[in-house]
């Protein structure tokens, strides 16, 4: 049986890489006021991939846009390495995602008149003074890596959705980020290719020493992840059982 406590637990003895502390996000204001997150606490370490599960309206997404930078925190603190993402300027939170933040998104969202590989090489335009060269030949790494070499030239609607994940899951990786965000990556996939990709994510994190958070609504998948954190309603707790066990 899966027992849960809540998600705040002592300093490890390994600092953790990411660190989010007493995190709310409150929207509108008096009675009409509405909490996305209340008092949310975690640690990720160098190398984990883990996965935050909830049902849709959780506040699942909420959470992982306010550590990626896209939304800021009403209180608490959410620090990357050395850096305090909650307490950024604009222009530093557009620095971060550049530079040490990849995103996969649900749908992908890739560039629809951009192959491939010119997808890669947008995203690694982004940070300032990048190596054109250098890009280019990451790119193409990845995009091998991901046997995706053959279709680096076709534009996402000639690709599989299968496809357009790997090639989102190789963006993300392209500015070698310290962080890599997932949202619902299996959403628009069945299950067996559902599997293949959140198994090439977990592989893709764990061998290049990233940070990895999933987010899913899918039980299923919470197998591939080192550990399971739940949200209902705002609220986040850790779960304390078998991430594999728990979805039989």
């Amino acid at each position: 049986m899966t027992t849960h406590q809540p998600a705040t637990s002592a300093a490890n003895e390994t600092k953790a890489i990411l660190e989010v502390a007493d995190v709310t996000k409150t929207y509108g204001e008096g009675h009409t006021q509405v909490t996305a997150i209340a008092n949310a606490s975690l640690q990720v370490q160098q190398g984990q991939f883990v996965s935050l599960l909830g049902p849709s309206g959780s506040g699942k997404t909420t959470l992982i846009s306010m550590i990626g930078g896209l939304l800021t925190p009403t209180s608490g603190t959410i620090r990357l390495g050395n850096e305090v993402i909650s307490s950024m300027s604009k222009k530093e939170l557009t620095r971060l995602r550049a530079e040490r933040v990849g995103f996969v998104f649900q749908s992908s969202n890739l560039v629809p008149f951009l192959t491939a590989r010119e997808n890669l090489l947008y995203v690694a335009s982004l940070p300032k003074n990048h190596d054109r060269k250098a890009a280019a030949k990451r790119a193409d790494n990845l995009l091998a890596e991901l046997g995706l070499s053959e279709r680096a030239n076709n534009v996402p609607e000639k690709l599989s959705g299968g496809e357009r994940q790997r090639v989102a899951i190789g963006r993300a990786l392209m500015n070698d980020p310290d962080l890599v965000l997932v949202d619902e990556p299996t959403a628009a996939l069945d299950t067996a290719l559902g599997r293949q990709v959140v198994e090439l994510l977990a592989r893709e994190v764990k061998q290049r020493g990233k940070t990895g958070i999933m987010v899913t609504h899918d039980l299923r998948m919470v197998e591939y992840t080192d550990e399971v954190f739940e949200i209902l309603d705002g609220k986040l707790t850790k779960s304390t059982g078998n991430a594999a066990l728990a979805v039989h």
